[in-house]
């Protein structure tokens, strides 16, 4: 089976270091028209990710299959519900020819022991940080996905954030999207105290839409802007809920 030409044409630093020996021997069998040659699992991190060379869709694609098995593991077990909302996921992102082939590779890596740290180490390296933020993003809704984050699942996405160099402020936010019942979610989405002025609401909004506006991730193709539109939906509710509140214009 070869792979989908908008991943094999589009992947790029993700086919080597421990994201490409991961994938190993799946990815190669599915790469077999486009590249002829998988790297090997045994042979570690490699070095050519520190060239920084320009993130891809197809990046950011397998970047997800393999945290996201890191986190499905977490807790020790995958429930069907984590496994519905993985290929939700990617069907709405990738297509469902494309989407299937994910879960191909994610049932070959949910088999191996994923080295989080150096995983997360090539990421950074490479992908920019408002690609990063969308990463993240997702990895929360799946932490949320069953109804409830284990401490496990808590713990695992802190050192992930950690190890992506993104800050304790926007891991709380992006968290909070998904804490809908929560009274105080819209003032940790825009990364301020519900003491905070009108003013300083005001500001933190135009941050936080800043941060999180769409065409930050326009390079990686229409899939992953329709995402990232997802996410910045919720600062720009979050500010409409404390307009509301405060009778704010």
């Amino acid at each position: 089976m070869s792979f989908s030409k908008w991943i094999g044409g589009g992947l790029g630093w993700a086919f080597g270091g421990p994201i490409g020996g991961l994938l190993g021997f799946a990815l190669g069998a599915m790469l077999d028209t486009w590249r002829g040659t998988a790297p090997d699992p045994a042979a570690g991190p490699q070095s050519t990710y520190q060239q920084r060379p320009r993130t891809t869709g197809g990046d950011l694609a397998m970047s997800l299959v393999v945290l996201t098995a890191a986190l499905m593991k977490a807790d020790g077990r995958v429930t069907q519900r984590e496994l519905d909302h993985v290929r939700q996921f990617f069907t709405r992102q990738f297509g469902p020819d494309q989407a299937a082939q994910l879960l191909i590779l994610l049932r070959d890596v949910l088999k191996r022991e994923v080295p989080v740290h150096e995983v997360c180490v090539q990421i950074r390296h490479n992908m920019p940080h408002p690609v990063r933020l969308q990463l993240l993003h997702y990895l929360i809704g799946l932490a949320y996905a069953d109804g409830q984050v284990d401490r496990a699942e808590l713990d695992l996405l802190r050192r992930i954030a950690h190890d992506l160099a993104i800050s304790d402020k926007d891991l709380g936010s992006l968290s909070a999207m998904f804490r809908t019942a929560d009274p105080s979610a819209a003032y940790s989405i825009l990364e301020i105290a519900p003491e905070a002025t009108d003013e300083e609401v005001k500001k933190a909004y135009r941050r936080m839409a800043m941060k999180y506006h769409p065409d930050k991730v326009a390079q990686l193709g229409e899939e992953v802007q329709k995402a990232a539109n997802e996410k910045f939906k919720k600062v720009q509710e979050a500010y409409e809920t404390i307009q509301k509140q405060r009778g704010l214009r």
